[in-house]
Parts: structure tokens; sequence; C-alpha cells
């Protein structure tokens, strides 16, 4: 296990990213039948000549990232990174992560999960984690008989990665499988923490779900790497679950102490120790909301106002555009890019 803690002071810690054009941008939509209704999403991707040029996923509280629409890709072949959103996320909350790995020539394919995104939220069926799976495994079959995609995307080269609920996504897509009983035995002794508040609230009984389905193995052999930011259900595994987990992983771990979330602590629930191949990423001082996109100068007041999370509360001395150039610069890396 090679691991790395980053202070994010993290001016050390990242080298500038190399200024780079507007990652190019189409919107994606496809049938997933395993929702019985369709599929939407983004793709990112190194162009290679200038498309419209506009800005996405900007609103009151985020600042956005501005794209290259309907440019055209560039030639050759490319990474593929799968990049799956949080509990309650969107396309847009890792906008700054897909466009940042397209500027630096990978192709970067996005879905809004149907039950757990913003504004199609039903936890008691986005509690079914494997249709997560389903909906990359859609979207990787989609693009690579796509004539238009396909023939760009190198075989050697495909990433799984993921925030939060989307980190245990990615890595469940390249092979690490669920233990049903070991998450509930977890909510059962601490059912003050987050998730397992969450799950209750939902009136979803652990237990009475299919261990046969949770418990089961979705791994895609077309996956090479994984990348999961701070990800979600790692409580109560085992040596076991993860023998079937690809190698090349990278896990992010966001924040320390009182301000690292119980709830996707892999230390804290002994995952990190399952993984001796991880490279492993801590960075401090953060929060696990650091993960999403930049704020605006206004975007704490807002949030307070309207009641909502902090998700734009950072701890102090926190720098998240460094965190986020630092998790680009990786995830690059890992892609040979």
């Amino acid at each position: 296990m090679r691991t790395l803690f980053l202070l994010v002071v993290l001016s050390l810690a990242a080298p500038l990213a190399v200024v780079a054009d507007p990652a190019g941008y189409s919107r994606l939509s496809m049938p997933a039948p395993h929702h019985g209704r369709s599929l939407q999403g983004a793709i990112w991707y190194p162009p290679r000549a200038s498309g419209r040029e506009t800005v996405i996923a900007e609103n009151a509280v985020f600042y956005g990232v501005t794209v290259s629409e309907n440019a055209p890709m560039a030639d050759g072949e490319h990474p593929l990174v799968l990049l799956s959103h949080g509990l309650g996320g969107h396309v847009r909350s890792l906008a700054w992560l897909a466009a940042g790995i397209a500027e630096r020539g990978a192709i970067v394919v996005a879905v809004n999960h149907p039950n757990s995104t913003w504004g199609d939220f039903d936890l008691k069926a986005g509690i079914d984690h494997w249709t997560r799976v389903q909906d990359l495994t859609l979207a990787l079959d989609k693009v690579l008989a796509d004539p238009e995609i396909g023939p760009h995307v190198d075989p050697d080269r495909i990433m799984a990665a993921g925030f939060s609920y989307g980190g245990w996504t990615a890595l469940s897509m390249g092979g690490l499988r669920g233990h049903l009983a070991g998450f509930a035995a977890y909510c059962e002794a601490n059912q003050a923490t987050s998730v397992c508040q969450d799950i209750a609230r939902a009136d979803v009984e652990l237990l009475e779900l299919s261990a046969k389905a949770w418990d089961a193995s979705y791994r895609d052999e077309r996956i090479t790497h994984v990348a999961a930011i701070d990800p979600g259900l790692t409580w109560g595994l085992e040596a076991a679950h993860a023998s079937d987990l690809i190698r090349c992983v990278t896990l992010v771990g966001l924040g320390q102490g009182d301000d690292r979330l119980i709830a996707t602590d892999f230390d804290a629930s002994g995952f990190a120790a399952l993984l001796p191949d991880a490279d492993i990423l801590r960075f401090s001082p953060a929060g696990h909301f650091s993960a999403l996109p930049l704020c605006k100068p206004n975007a704490e007041a807002i949030l307070n106002e309207e009641g909502d999370d902090p998700v734009c509360t950072d701890p102090f001395g926190a720098d998240r555009a460094a965190l986020h150039a630092a998790i680009v610069e990786k995830l690059s890396a890992d892609l040979n890019l």
C-alpha cells in the first residue's frame, strides 16, 4: 500500500495544471430497461477543434466549468473514465473532475443514477446499489458501440471512478462485493451516523433486503482501474469481499479527526487495510463535501438561509481548488496521461 498524506496547504502537494483548451462536451441519453425509463448523462472528451464554448454546472451556489459543446473528438485512442456521483448528487457535481481529466486527454462518461440523483431521489429504490453499476455498464456498452466514440477508446485504460456512494459504485464495478449482514450490524450499532439515519428515515430495513443481490459480484471485466473518493458502504467488509477487486485502485480520503465523515472513513471501517496494493491519498484540512464544486462567495449564506446541507463549509485552512487539482493530477497519472 502506498500512502500519501497531503496537507491542503496543497500548493505544496499539487503541481499547477497545464492550461488546456476546454474539454469537449455533449449530452447522453439511453434506454435503461432495469429502471423502466431512460438514463441521462454527459460525456467530456479531448477535442480536435473548437465547438460552442459554454459554461455548465453553474448556479447561485457553485461555479461552473467551461466546455466546448459538441466539438469534434481528438484523433487517436484515449482512456475512458466512467464517473459516478454521490447520494443525491448529479453529473454536475463532479463536472470539475470530468472536465479536468478530459482536458488531460481522457473520455469521461457520467450518468444521473435514477433514484439517487438530485431531483430524482427515492432511497428505498436507490439503496439497491447494484443498479448503479448497471447504469455504468449500460453507458459503457453505449459508448463502445458508438461509431464516433468507440474507436477512440483504449481498452487497456478504462477506469471506474466515483465520489461517496459513487465511490462504492466504482469499487463494485471493479470487483468489490458487498456484505449486507456486516453493514446492517454497523448501522445497528451506530444508528446516529448520517447514512444509517437516512436509511432509517426512508423506512428501509436492511436485513429485509436481498443478501443475494447485495453481496453478489458486479465486476465488469473491462474495468482496468478504480478510483474512489470517500467511498460509502465500506463498513462491515471482510477480506473475502475484496478478493476479486482489481489491483489498480486509488482511494482518496477527505479530512481527519472531527472533519472526517465517519460513514465514508475507510480507515476506521478497516476497508483500507483490506487493500494492500492500493494507492491511498488522504487530504487534510478537508471535509467530505470538499469534493463538490467550487463555491461562490455568498454560497454559505444562501445554504444557511435555505436550511440546506453545509456543502460549502470546509474546515479552516482547506483549499478546495488545490484539492481538486491534486485529484485530477492523480487520476490522470493513473491513466498515464
